[in-house]
């Protein structure tokens, strides 16, 4: 797929930072593209739709699919053409300052500006070293935990020992008759709260131990039994089971910022205070950045998206304000505010 029309900013990206960057740039009165290497829009939080998010301002907790349909639904408030399942490979900006984005497919798309937003890249779930193993995918072996109440009542076992794993096991508690926790290490590497909360509680924690052999029922479609290896004595445990969760983590796939010319510590793009990068119209917003004062939250990166879009602006108009009016004063809410108005008034009536 190639799109020929030439927008005033395409973002990468279509995660918590690409889709508030869009929408604050349809603030800016902006022509936005959005352009998502997965098929559906929303990022990381794909992979825990149920986790409570907290620490958003303003906003109660909400689970991870509701923080994302919200953020979705704000990005298409502007209407900015929106790309999916297209993996974009290479950009390069012509001499005469146009952008030109190469996606794996083939696809071409033009743009007189550029943020990446690509989070911490394209995620792959790091898979189970076991023999056997993506056999079980389809039925009791879980990369991530789409429903919790799938796993009511039952014996389950996670591997991990970083956030996600530490998460799950606080959530499954409840749910599950029976919660395992194994972990290579003594420490964990979840928030500390989290960590206290899962060893106070009826969780069950190895360490250190580590996931060593699966064993499946008798038509071996299933896991029914897991082999639990002792990493300092060697000693084996052979366990129960009715679910296995895998948090290993997740392989991380740059090849867009190995193509780029860009700056970078560590695979992210050393930004200015502005999102500026070392390329000239092009600027990154996200967990992709790296800068002095970063602030590692969801609202970090709305910060960010805004600060990308307002330079932007003047990148592309140089006597444009340095930021928009804030929503409450835009005037390209007033439209939308009346008809909200609208609609709360006949509701009292």
């Amino acid at each position: 797929m190639s799109d020929f029309q030439i927008h005033d900013v395409t973002i990468i990206g279509g995660g918590p930072a690409g889709l508030y960057t869009a929408f604050y740039c349809g603030m800016r009165a902006l022509d936005t593209h959005i352009i998502e290497a997965q098929p559906d829009l929303g990022g990381k939080i794909h992979a825990y739709p149920e986790k409570i998010v907290w620490d958003v301002g303003g906003l109660p907790p909400s689970s991870g699919k509701q923080l994302m349909d919200q953020l979705v639904a704000q990005a298409e408030t502007f209407r900015p053409a929106i790309t999916t399942n297209e993996k974009i490979i290479h950009v390069e900006k012509d001499e005469d300052g146009l952008f030109r984005l190469e996606a794996e497919t083939g696809g071409i798309y033009y743009s007189r500006s550029v943020i990446v937003a690509v989070g911490h890249g394209i995620l792959h779930a790091q898979k189970l070293d076991i023999e056997g193993a993506e056999k079980f995918e389809l039925s009791n072996l879980h990369y991530t935990v789409q429903h919790l109440e799938r796993f009511r009542n039952q014996r389950v076992i996670i591997s991990g020992g970083g956030n996600s794993a530490v998460d799950w096991a606080n959530a499954l508690c409840p749910i599950a008759s029976e919660v395992t926790v194994v972990h290579r290490r003594d420490e964990f590497g979840g928030h500390e709260r989290h960590v206290q909360e899962m060893k106070d509680s009826e969780v069950n924690v190895q360490t250190p131990f580590a996931l060593s052999g699966l064993r499946g029922n008798d038509a071996g479609t299933a896991i029914e039994k897991v082999l639990c290896t002792n990493l300092d004595t060697d000693e084996r445990v052979e366990k129960e089971v009715d679910a296995v969760i895998v948090n290993h983590g997740f392989q991380m796939e740059f090849e867009l910022l190995e193509n780029l010319q860009l700056q970078t510590e560590e695979n992210k793009i050393l930004v200015n205070e502005r999102m500026g990068t070392n390329i000239e119209g092009l600027f990154a917003a996200g967990d992709i950045t790296s800068h002095h004062g970063k602030v590692h939250l969801i609202a970090g990166a709305f910060v960010e998206g805004a600060s990308a879009a307002n330079s932007v602006k003047q990148y592309l108009e140089p006597g444009a304000g340095a930021k928009a009016m804030v929503s409450s004063h835009n005037e390209r809410f007033a439209e939308k505010n009346q008809e909200i108005q609208k609609n709360l008034l006949s509701k009292q009536l």
